[in-house]
C-alpha cells in the first residue's frame, strides 16, 4: 500500500540542468520515469501538484503540466477528477501493459470463430509494447470534462427528462448531433432522422433487423474488414453475410453486384483495417449500385475525427441521404466504456428502426445523452478532439521514425487517418511466424489474416495500433520486431 503523505505537495528529489542540451521538460520526464521504474516512487503515491513542483524547480507550470500529461499518456501516472495525480500501477503502464482482447472499430472483434492474439489466459506475460488496433488512449479520457458534463446535465435537466423518453433518443442531443455532423462531416442530418444508440454494435443490429423486415436479408461486408461483427448482426436478423474484396480504391463494386446482396457495410473514409480511402469514382459507383438494386449502404464512421495528411473526407451519406445509413460513436473520440453512438437514417427507415428499437430496449440512458449534448455545446468536446489529434499525430510520427530506424524493411500504409497502420512484411517473413515471435518477445501485434474472411496469411501484413501505446513503447516494440523479420 502506498504511503499517504499528509502534505498536499509531497517532495520528490528532482533536478534540472539549464545548461544541458536536453529540453527541461525532457529532463523532468526522464527523471520521473526512472524514479517510478526504480521504485523510488511507488504505485499509488501522490505526486506534487504541478504548481508546487514548478515553484520548487523554478520552471513554468506549463512545462510540469505537459510532463504530467505525457506520463499519464504513457501510463506512468494516473489522473482522476477531483484527486491528485498519482503513480500508476505497473500493469497500466503503456510500455508494460498486458494485452486486451483484440478489437476492430468500436471495440468490435475480428471474424467469428477465429481466436486472436488477445484471447490469452490471465497469466500471459506483460508486454513491452501492445499494438492493439482500434483502441484510443484510455489514459487520456477526459474524465473531468465528462464528470462536469454529467453534473451540469443533472443540475439543469427538467423533471420530465427522468421519464422513459423517446426511444430514438433525447431531442436535445439529436439536435446537437445533427448540427455537429452537418458542420464536421457534411452529413445530411436532422434530429428527426437520428437514433441514439448504445454503440456501433447495437446501432448496426437494429438497422439490419429493420432492413431484414423489408426483405433485405443478405448483407455484404468489406474483406478484409469487420467480417465477424457484421456476420453476427446479420444472422441475428435471420439473414446472412457475404464478404466482398477491397483493393486500393476501396470496395470492389462489380464484385458486390455479383453477390446479390441489397445491403453493404463499408468504412469509406478510412477502410478498416487496410486504411485505404474509397475513391471518388468508387463512391459514385457504390451509390449507383444502391439505386439500381434498391439497396442500402451502411457507412461506419469509426475514426473520421482523426485525419493528418489531407483534408477530411466528407460523409458518404451526404451524397445520398435516401440510400445511406451513417453510424458514428464516441468510442474513439472519448471512450468505448461510455457506450454512446448515433445512427443517421434515411426518411423511409425512421419508423421501421423505431419499431425494432422498441423491442430491444426503451432507449439509451437519458442522463448520459444530456451529458454528451452539454459536452458538445460547451466546446469541450472539440477541444478534446484537437488535443487527441495532436497526440495521435505525434505517436504516428513516432511509429514512422521507429520503422525507419529499426525496421526499414517494413512498408507502412494507411497512415492518413485514425490510429493504426498496416505494415507490409518483406518476402520471406511469414505473417504467422512474426506475430508468434513478437508475442514470445513481449510485443502484441495482429496479423491481417485476423480480418480476412478466409484467414489467409498472404500477403503478410501486420495491423499496428498506436492509439493506446506511448512513443517509448512504440520505439521498443518496433525495435524488437526488427530482430526476427
Amino acid at each position: 500500500m502506498a504511503v499517504e503523505w499528509s502534505s498536499s505537495a509531497p517532495e520528490v528529489l528532482l533536478t534540472v540542468d539549464r545548461d544541458a542540451p536536453a529540453p527541461l521538460r525532457a529532463q523532468l520526464e526522464l527523471q520521473l520515469r526512472d524514479a517510478i521504474r526504480a521504485g523510488r516512487l511507488a504505485a499509488g503515491e501522490r505526486m506534487p501538484s504541478s504548481r508546487a513542483l514548478a515553484e520548487h524547480l523554478g520552471l513554468s507550470r506549463g512545462i510540469v503540466q505537459e510532463c504530467y500529461e505525457q506520463l499519464v499518456a504513457e501510463g506512468y501516472l494516473v489522473s482522476r477528477p477531483g484527486s491528485a495525480t498519482r503513480v500508476a500501477s505497473v500493469s497500466t503502464r503503456a510500455d508494460e501493459r498486458t494485452e486486451q482482447p483484440s478489437a476492430a472499430p468500436g471495440g468490435r472483434v475480428g471474424p467469428a470463430g477465429r481466436v486472436g492474439p488477445g484471447s490469452l489466459p490471465a497469466s500471459a506475460p506483460r508486454l513491452v509494447a501492445d499494438f492493439q488496433a482500434g483502441l484510443p488512449d484510455l489514459g487520456l479520457v477526459p474524465r473531468e470534462d465528462w464528470a462536469w458534463a454529467v453534473r451540469e446535465a443533472c443540475r439543469t435537466a427538467p423533471s420530465a427528462a427522468f421519464d422513459y423518453g423517446d426511444v430514438l433518443g433525447d431531442d436535445g442531443l439529436r439536435e446537437v448531433l445533427a448540427s455537429y455532423l452537418r458542420r464536421v462531416r457534411a452529413t445530411d442530418a436532422s434530429a428527426a432522422r437520428i437514433m441514439v444508440c448504445a454503440g456501433y454494435q447495437q446501432g448496426l443490429t437494429v438497422v439490419l433487423q429493420a432492413l431484414a423486415a423489408s426483405g433485405r436479408r443478405l448483407v455484404a461486408v468489406e474483406d478484409p474488414g469487420s467480417v465477424g461483427t457484421v456476420t453476427a448482426a446479420a444472422r441475428s436478423a435471420h439473414g446472412d453475410c457475404v464478404p466482398v474484396p477491397v483493393d486500393a480504391e476501396g470496395i470492389d463494386v462489380e464484385a458486390l453486384d455479383r453477390t446479390g446482396a441489397r445491403v453493404v457495410v463499408v468504412t469509406p473514409a478510412h477502410q478498416w483495417p487496410t486504411g485505404v480511402v474509397l475513391s471518388p469514382g468508387r463512391r459514385h459507383e457504390l451509390l449507383a449500385w444502391a439505386r439500381r438494386r434498391d439497396a442500402v449502404v451502411v457507412e461506419d464512421e469509426y475514426d473520421s475525427e482523426f485525419r493528418y495528411d489531407r483534408e477530411p473526407v466528407g460523409s458518404l451519406q451526404g451524397l445520398d441521404p435516401h440510400r445511406v445509413v451513417s453510424i458514428g460513436t464516441v468510442s474513439k473520440s472519448l471512450a468505448p466504456a461510455l457506450r454512446l453512438g448515433w445512427v443517421v437514417l434515411p426518411p423511409s427507415l425512421v419508423d421501421p428502426v423505431a419499431a425494432v428499437r422498441r423491442t430491444v430496449d426503451r432507449g439509451t440512458p437519458t442522463i448520459d445523452q444530456l451529458a454528451l449534448a452539454v459536452l458538445m455545446e460547451s466546446g469541450r468536446y472539440d477541444r478534446h478532439l484537437r488535443r487527441m489529434r495532436a497526440e495521435y499525430a505525434r505517436r504516428r510520427q513516432s511509429l514512422v521514425a521507429a520503422v525507419e530506424t529499426h525496421a526499414p524493411e517494413l512498408r507502412l500504409t494507411g497512415l492518413a487517418a485514425g490510429f493504426h497502420a498496416v505494415a507490409h512484411l518483406p518476402d520471406g517473413s511469414p505473417e504467422e511466424r512474426v506475430v508468434a515471435r513478437a508475442r514470445e518477445h513481449g510485443v502484441g501485434v495482429e496479423g491481417m489474416s485476423r480480418y480476412r474472411s478466409t484467414g489467409a496469411t498472404t500477403p503478410g501484413q501486420l495491423v499496428i495500433g498506436f492509439g493506446n501505446t506511448g512513443p517509448r513503447a512504440i520505439a521498443e516494440g518496433i525495435g524488437s520486431i526488427r530482430s526476427w523479420l
